[in-house]
This record gives C-alpha cells, sequence and structure tokens, in this order.
C-alpha cells in the first residue's frame, strides 16, 4: 500500500510539472497497476476546456464608437451640404429647366434677375482645364511613384516621401500666386512653342495672338496639385506587386524596366486609373488658383492656349458677391452640379482604388 501511494505521489508530480498530451497513455497503465488509480490520474491530466469569447475591451469599444461617430458625422455633413445646396438652388433648376446646363448665356442683367442662367461655358472650361491637368500631372506622378518605388536609395526616398506628401497639405492660394509671378512667363512661352508646331490641331489654334492667363496655364498648376495625390496612390499599388511575380520576371532575364512594363505597370493599372480620378474630382472643384492665373470669360473657348476661359468654381467666387437673390439661387445650383459631378468621380476612384488594393492581396 505504502508502495502504490508512493507510486501515486510520483505519477501525481509527473502530470503537475510535466505538459503533455491528454492523449498520452500514462505509465500506470503499463506498469500493471490499479486501473481505476490510472482513469483518476487521466481525468486530472486533461484540463477543462476554456470558453472562447470575442467581446471586446472597453478600450475597443470607445474607440470603435469614435470611429462610427466620426465616420457618421462626415456622411452627415455632406448630406446636410448637398442638401442646403440642392434646396437654395431649386428654384433656378425649375426656371431654367434642362437649359441650365446646356445653355451658354449667363444673363445676371435682366430687370428681375431670373436669367436666363446657363453654365454650359463654364462647364467646357472646367473639364478642358481638368484634362490638361490629368494629361500633365498623371505621366509625371507615375514616374514619381515608380522612382520611389524601384530605383530611389532609402535616404533619398524618405525626403522624397515627405515633400511630396507636403505639397498635397499647401493651400491652393499658394499654388496660384506662384502660377501668377513666376510660372505664368515660362507657360507663356511654352504655350507659344506648342502653337508654333501643333497649330494644325484645332484645339491648339489661336485666332489672335494672346497666351497669357489661358486654359493651359491653368492646367498646369491644377496638374502640379493633384500630382501628390495621384502619386501617393500610385506608390501604394506599386508596392503591392506580388514578390513572386517580380522574382519570375528577374529569373527569366528581364532588366529592372522590364520587369516593370512587364509586371508592375500591368498591375497597378486599374490604381493608376483611380488615383488619376481622385486627381480629376480634386482638379474639378478647384477655385483660387484657376481663378489667380485666368481670364474669367462667360464665353465657350475650345482653344487651349487663348487667353481666355473659366471654371465652375471661379464663376462661383467672381459673381457672389455682387449677385442678386434669383441669380445666388442660380450659383447655388451651379454649385450643386459640381457638387454632384465631383462626388461621383470620387465615387468611382475609390471603388476602382479599393478594387485595386483587394486584386494585389
Amino acid at each position: 500500500m505504502a508502495k502504490g501511494r508512493a507510486f501515486v505521489r510520483r505519477a501525481y508530480l509527473h502530470v503537475s510539472f510535466t505538459f503533455c498530451s491528454p492523449f498520452t497513455r500514462l505509465p500506470v497503465a503499463d506498469s500493471g497497476e490499479d486501473p481505476q488509480v490510472s482513469s483518476t490520474l487521466i481525468e486530472r491530466a486533461i484540463p477543462e476546456k476554456r470558453e472562447l469569447t470575442t467581446k471586446p475591451r472597453p478600450s475597443d469599444v470607445a474607440f470603435r464608437a469614435t470611429l462610427n461617430v466620426m465616420s457618421y458625422s462626415s456622411l452627415l455633413i455632406l448630406t446636410i451640404i448637398g442638401g442646403f445646396l440642392a434646396f437654395r438652388g431649386f428654384g433656378a433648376f425649375k426656371h431654367n429647366g434642362l437649359g441650365f446646363i446646356t445653355n451658354v448665356d449667363w444673363n445676371s442683367s435682366s430687370g428681375d434677375g431670373n436669367g436666363p442662367y446657363g453654365m454650359a461655358a463654364m462647364l467646357t472650361g472646367t473639364l478642358m482645364i481638368s484634362a490638361v491637368a490629368l494629361l500633365i500631372g498623371v505621366p509625371i506622378s507615375v514616374l514619381t511613384a515608380l522612382f520611389l518605388t524601384y530605383y530611389a536609395p532609402e535616404g533619398l526616398k524618405k525626403s522624397l516621401v515627405t515633400v511630396v506628401d507636403l505639397m498635397a497639405s499647401f493651400p491652393s492660394i499658394l499654388y496660384g500666386l506662384w502660377g501668377f509671378i513666376v510660372l505664368a512667363p515660362m507657360a507663356t512661352y511654352w504655350a507659344k512653342l506648342v502653337y508654333k508646331y501643333l497649330h494644325w490641331i484645332p484645339v491648339f489654334n489661336v485666332p489672335g495672338p494672346a497666351f497669357e492667363r489661358s486654359p493651359f496655364l491653368a492646367g498646369i498648376v491644377l496638374a502640379i496639385m493633384i500630382i501628390p495625390i495621384v502619386t501617393s496612390v500610385s506608390r501604394e499599388i506599386f508596392a503591392q506587386t506580388p514578390l513572386e511575380r517580380i522574382q519570375a520576371a528577374y529569373a527569366l532575364g528581364a532588366t529592372k524596366w522590364g520587369m516593370i512594363r512587364a509586371v508592375v505597370l500591368p498591375f497597378g493599372a486599374s490604381g493608376v486609373v483611380g488615383g488619376a480620378m481622385l486627381g480629376l474630382g480634386r482638379a474639378l472643384g478647384e477655385t483660387v488658383a484657376v481663378y489667380s492665373v485666368l481670364n474669367i470669360v462667360f464665353k465657350i473657348n475650345w482653344q487651349v492656349l487663348y487667353g481666355f476661359g473659366g471654371n465652375v468654381a471661379s464663376m462661383i467666387v467672381l459673381k457672389f458677391g455682387e449677385a442678386s437673390f434669383n441669380e445666388k439661387k442660380a450659383l447655388l445650383a451651379a454649385g450643386f452640379v459640381l457638387f454632384v459631378m465631383t462626388l461621383l468621380v470620387n465615387m468611382i476612384a475609390n471603388t476602382v482604388v479599393q478594387r485595386a488594393v483587394k486584386s494585389g492581396k
């Protein structure tokens, strides 16, 4: 009996201090001892089942609640802005009908101030200036993103990324003043060169020697403003290119540029498109920079080098201070149209970028 107690004590110490599988047979059963003692020891060796719960900690609950409040607040603010513009501009939509978007004339000199009002000229200028910004800014942004991702040394990469991110935080008035004071003389010279060699293309044909303060200059300023946005999105997409594809391209003898053409650019094409559309959303709604460098004229201008034009945002800034009550309604209606355009472009861009990120994963 003493021997049995000693053996049980030794087995108990073995079970208590040795982490063994519950399916492991204890040496008691193999040594011919009492099976009842063996089963008792096995029951003691098997730990109790733990209940797995997903109940978050109080800090996680507070953080999640804060995020939800901020998210819904942003959505609520956008809804209030859109509703206010639609409500105040409803009179202009009702009075002018579809002609508010398709007509060219903006007649604010009528006795009752009811127009007619048409924003087709300013919409044309908005699209033209934004197109110039995309044609200039997107290639520069893509090349910058490729350089930062695959060519730049680590120290230089950190500095350039900081500069690019800092450019996105500059207020638009600084870009406008810089464009008017510094860039305007150079842009005028570039416009003359473009006219000299490409005047046979209708969009570059100028009826008179008026190259200053043109949509071309405004497009260059907007291109510089959208470069940080497009560069940041493109760089994030390029960095998610699958490593096995890159290594496979190198294994087949591709150079770095060959690998980029064969692997990186096809993989990140949709992300670049999404980044370009985000830049387009910024360009569509830009106000002060365009107002600073462009002659605002309420007339359709298809010549990108000709020195007049305008966009919807600059029209609102120019007219709102001296507008009558009914004209302010029309300006708010124009703001609502611009709001909807920008919102749709940004929603499409976010969808494209998210699809690109998910395909990368």
